[in-house]
C-alpha cells in the first residue's frame, strides 16, 4: 500500500531506521556487537544508570508489582504518583503538579485542555511537534510567532481581542539548544495582564530541555529568576535529565484541577508503574543532594562546544547541552554521522521532517568523560 511513498523515501535519502542498543542507556551504548561513545541520548545527567535511580524502582517492583492495571481515576494510581506529585510541585516551586505518560501526551492533553473555543494560542514556529499537535487539537485560533522574535509576538497579540491569550513556548528548543527568552516573554505577558480590566492571559511552557539542566536543575523560570505566578503552566518530563520516564505539568491548584477534569491524555491513560514513579523521586533527590553533576554537565559542554567550534563548525546558536552541528545538506549530515560510526560516535543525522535544516545533533551529558569528548572533536576534524 505504502510501497512508492517509501520509494520516495529512499530516494530523498529520509528513510528513518530504528537502531537497536544490547546495553543500557549511558555514555558509551552497545549496538550490533559494536561499542560507540554516545551523543545521541538526552540522558543529560547520567541518571538513567544511578545507583540510588535504579535501587529505588527495584524496591517499588518488589512491594507494589509492575503494571498499574488502571488509569489514575480507577485504581491506577498508588501513593508513589502522589508522593512524585507532590515533589514535583515543590521542586518547581507551584501549588500542585499532575503525572502524564509522556511529554507528548502531555502537551497533547493540556494544550486543547486550556485553550478553548475563542482563545488564541501564540506558538514559537520552532516549537516541538508535540506542541503543534496540541494546539491543532485545541479548539483555539493558532497563529504563530517567528523563532524567539519578542517584537513580532508582541505586535501579534495586539492585534487580537479575545476573551484568553495563550503564549506557548518551549524553554529549551531541542533540535537547536537555544533557550527561549522567557524573561521577554513573562514581562511582555504581565504588561498585558495589568492592560486587561480582566487579566486572562496565559503562559505555557513547555521545560522537557530546561528541567534538570536549567536553574540549578529547577528548570527555566529559575534560571531566569521568575517567579512561578498562577497564570503560569510549566510542562516538564521525568525522562529526559532525570533519567526516568512520564512527564507532568506544574501550576496553581485550580489549574491541576481544571486537567486532572479535563485533559483526555490524562483521563483515558493507564497510569504509568508504580516503579516510574518511584524512579523520578529518587532522580529529583539526586539532583538536590549532588548539585556536582549538574557543575559536571555544563563544563563537558563547554569542552565541546569549544572543540566543535574551533573546527569551524556553526552550532546554530546552541547555548545548552543541546549541540546542533550544521551540515547544509541530507547526504553531508549522512556521510559525517556514518563518519562517526566508523569512528565509534553515535551522532544520528538529524533530517526533514524533523527539522527544515538537516544537522547532526550532538548531545553532551555529565557522563562522558574528557576523553570521550576528545574522540567526539577528533572524529569530527574528518
Amino acid at each position: 500500500m505504502f510501497s512508492e511513498s517509501l520509494i520516495r523515501l529512499k530516494e530523498k535519502n529520509l528513510m528513518r531506521e530504528i537502531k537497536n542498543r544490547n546495553s543500557p542507556q549511558g555514555s558509551r551504548i552497545l549496538i550490533d556487537g559494536e561499542n560507540y561513545i554516545n551523543f545521541s541520548s538526552n540522558d543529560y545527567l547520567g541518571l538513567a544508570n544511578h545507583p540510588h535511580v535504579i535501587e529505588s524502582a527495584q524496591k517499588v517492583i518488589a512491594t507494589f508489582g509492575f503494571g498499574s492495571g488502571a488509569s489514575r481515576l480507577l485504581c491506577g494510581g498508588s501513593i508513589l504518583h502522589d508522593e512524585l506529585e507532590k515533589k514535583t510541585a515543590e521542586f518547581k516551586g507551584t501549588e500542585s503538579a499532575l503525572i502524564f505518560n509522556s511529554g507528548y501526551s502531555a502537551n497533547t492533553g493540556i494544550i486543547p485542555a486550556i485553550a478553548d473555543e475563542g482563545d488564541v494560542i501564540f506558538s514559537d514556529e520552532l516549537n516541538h511537534a508535540s506542541i503543534v499537535d496540541g494546539c491543532r487539537l485545541s479548539k483555539a485560533k493558532k497563529i504563530i510567532y517567528r523563532h524567539k522574535d519578542i517584537g513580532h509576538l508582541s505586535e501579534l497579540i495586539k492585534k487580537e481581542n479575545t476573551a484568553r491569550k495563550i503564549v506557548i513556548t518551549d524553554s529549551v528548543f531541542s533540535m537547536d539548544g537555544d533557550i527561549a527568552p522567557l524573561k521577554e516573554i513573562y514581562d511582555l505577558c504581565v504588561t498585558l495582564n495589568y492592560s486587561l480590566s480582566t487579566p486572562n492571559f496565559l503562559l505555557y511552557i513547555d521545560d522537557a530541555h530546561g528541567t534538570g539542566v536549567l536553574g540549578s536543575g529547577k528548570g527555566a523560570l529559575a534560571h531566569f529568576g521568575i517567579k512561578p505566578e498562577p497564570w503560569i503552566i510549566q510542562m516538564g518530563t521525568f525522562s529526559k535529565a532525570l533519567g526516568s520516564f512520564g512527564a507532568f505539568a506544574a501550576g496553581s491548584k485550580s489549574t491541576i484541577e481544571w486537567l486532572l477534569n479535563t485533559a483526555r491524555s490524562f483521563i483515558f491513560s493507564t497510569a504509568l508503574p508504580s516503579c516510574a514513579a518511584a524512579a523520578s523521586i529518587a532522580a529529583l533527590e539526586v539532583i538536590e543532594r549532588e548539585p556536582d553533576i549538574l557543575n559536571k554537565l555544563w563544563s563537558n559542554r563547554e569542552q565541546a562546544v569549544h572543540g566543535i567550534i574551533k573546527l569551524g563548525y556553526d552550532i546554530m546558536g546552541s547555548e545548552t547541552p543541546i549541540t546542533p552541528v550544521r551540515t547544509g545538506t541530507v547526504e553531508e549530515a549522512l556521510r559525517i554521522s556514518r563518519h562517526l560510526m566508523k569512528n565509534g560516535i553515535f551522532a544520528p543525522a538529524i533530517r526533514p521532517p524533523s527539522v527544515k535544516e538537516p544537522r547532526i545533533r550532538i548531545t553532551v551529558t555529565a557522563a562522558h568523560t574528557a576523553e570521550d569528548i576528545e574522540s567526539l572533536i577528533k572524529a569530527l576534524s574528518l
